[in-house]
């Protein structure tokens, strides 16, 4: 029928009818051979172990961690580390896994591989991407071996974990050591040459220009005062001149007159004395241009040019240096004159004393912009130094921190949550799953040999397989009473129809003649 015609629902359901023990039989069969090959399959049984990943107990802020690398990466690193062959074979001779047959040391730690898995546990807390932990399991043809292995890769995880921490710590700690030490002598050495630089140009550094302008100022200030001290002596020192001149000129007009008038009027020595008296208070407390000194002056020289025409004797040069025949008065005016000489050559080693610093002070000005370049290179080096200093020594004290955390377990750690457990059934074969695999390969089978016969079958039951064959209208049905007992018990066995009429009734068919 298969081959004639497409089938309706009715039609399977005639061939589920006639045909259900071709596929129920395989069906049960195959089901009680899946469950038969459960007795032959070695069992497999799992055990797991939780693994609980706890976050550091002090907040960042505070003390950073030393390892910062994602859990995932280093799970991924410990798992490689803990499958290498050097850990896997103790633990293989230990609770000999594996030992079936020849298999070689190499095929036993590849199947143990293949035993051990590990999965991570993503958190389910909304914007958190972190692992809060991970399982751990291990596949064993016995449930205590199971377990047993299964705790010895726990421990494996925790010491792994624990010695790596050890190690990024020590490797961090040995690390910023050798770099604190470097960035130490590189600090030294700027800041002894920073000093240097400062005792070199002491005076030239940036924000001495302010106090360079005040030294300069005050200096400017002394050296007036200075010059108008000068002044005031020299002024004394004539004065004192005057009135040398006026006592030999006095002691000589007595000598030769021998008691008569002097040549010189004594009037005009009274008012030159106190003129010149006037003039020095004057010049005192006034400058050279003051009108009242110049109008004194005036007067002075008109005084001294009226003695000055009168007859004198011939007397020696004015002198600061003392004679026997010189008066008390003269001698006087000696020691008078020797006095301000030497406070002259005084006021004229401080006026060149202030000239020098004044000198000194214009060139510290002068060569402010120059210093000034390479101080601000000295600090900028300094303090680049300094700052990378203490960058440094913050990350060893952070490190020491993280270091002590780890000692006292306050870290990131591993902690087990559930402890390898106990299989009490195996994990592989699974008796349902085999059963039904079994039943699912019989029906399958079943129904490819149902759809084979009814595809092979070629007999014509029904108007819709006429049709379907010869593609002719029915005229009408005629009863059969005919009897074929063997021929169809034999055709019944195979489910087979031959192509002639063998129905129960006869179809005429209407060939179009």
């Amino acid at each position: 029928m298969l081959g004639h015609r497409a089938l309706t629902v009715q039609d399977y359901t005639k061939i589920l009818k006639k045909r259900w023990w071709i596929v129920a039989i395989p069906a049960i069969l195959f089901a009680i051979v899946g469950y038969a090959i459960t007795y032959f399959v070695k069992p497999q049984y799992i055990s797991q172990a939780l693994v609980l990943v706890e976050q550091q107990k002090v907040p960042e802020n505070y003390v950073k961690p030393i390892v910062t690398e994602d859990l995932n990466a280093r799970l991924a690193t410990m798992r490689e580390q803990i499958l290498s062959r050097s850990r896997l074979q103790p633990i293989i001779e230990h609770f000999n896994l594996f030992a079936d047959g020849k298999a070689s040391m190499d095929d036993r730690i590849d199947q143990t591989r293949k035993s051990i898995d590990i999965k991570t546990i993503q958190s389910d807390i909304a914007r958190t991407n972190g692992v809060p932990g991970f399982f751990i399991f291990f596949k064993a043809n016995d449930p205590r071996t199971a377990q047993l292995v299964c705790g010895e890769i726990l421990s494996l995880f925790i010491t792994e974990s624990l010695n790596n921490q050890a190690a990024y710590s020590a490797g961090a700690t040995d690390f910023l050591k050798g770099e604190l030490a470097d960035a130490k002598a590189k600090l030294d050495e700027q800041a002894a040459a920073l000093a240097k630089f400062q005792q070199s140009y002491a005076g030239k550094l940036p924000g001495a220009e302010a106090s360079n302008m005040n030294m300069m100022t005050t200096l400017n200030t002394q050296l007036d005062a200075a010059n108008q001290a000068l002044s005031r002596l020299q002024q004394q020192r004539d004065y004192a001149e005057s009135m040398l001149e006026l006592q030999q000129s006095q002691s000589a007009q007595t000598v030769t007159t021998h008691g008569g008038t002097a040549a010189a009027p004594q009037e005009l020595q009274q008012q030159l004395q106190q003129l010149m008296k006037e003039e020095a208070e004057l010049s005192g407390r006034y400058t050279d241009e003051n009108p009242d000194v110049v109008s004194v002056r005036r007067k002075i020289a008109d005084i001294r040019q009226q003695i000055a025409s009168a007859p004198a004797p011939v007397v020696t040069p004015s002198t600061s240096t003392p004679k026997l025949t010189d008066s008390i008065g003269v001698q006087q005016v000696r020691a008078q004159i020797r006095a301000i000489d030497a406070e002259i050559a005084q006021k004229k080693k401080d006026q060149a004393a202030t000239q020098g610093q004044l000198r000194m002070y214009q060139e510290r000005i002068s060569s402010s912009p120059e210093v000034q370049a390479q101080y601000e290179a000295l600090t900028r080096d300094n303090a680049t130094a300094r700052t990378f200093y203490e960058g440094i020594l913050n990350n060893m004290n952070q490190s020491k921190m993280a270091t002590d955390l780890e000692k006292r377990q306050q870290g990131e750690h591993f902690t087990t949550l559930d402890e390898p457990n106990l299989p009490e059934s195996p994990a592989y074969p699974k008796r349902g799953v085999f059963v039904g695999g079994g039943l699912g390969a019989g029906l399958a089978l079943g129904l490819l040999i149902v759809g084979v016969l009814e595809y092979l079958d070629t007999a014509l039951r029904s108007e819709n397989d006429i049709w379907a064959f010869t593609k002719l209208p029915t005229l009408g049905v005629i009863a059969y009473n005919g009897s074929e007992p063997q021929v169809k018990a034999k055709r019944r066995w195979f489910g087979l129809r031959g192509p002639d009429l063998t129905a129960d009734a006869k179809t005429l068919v209407n060939t179009g003649g």
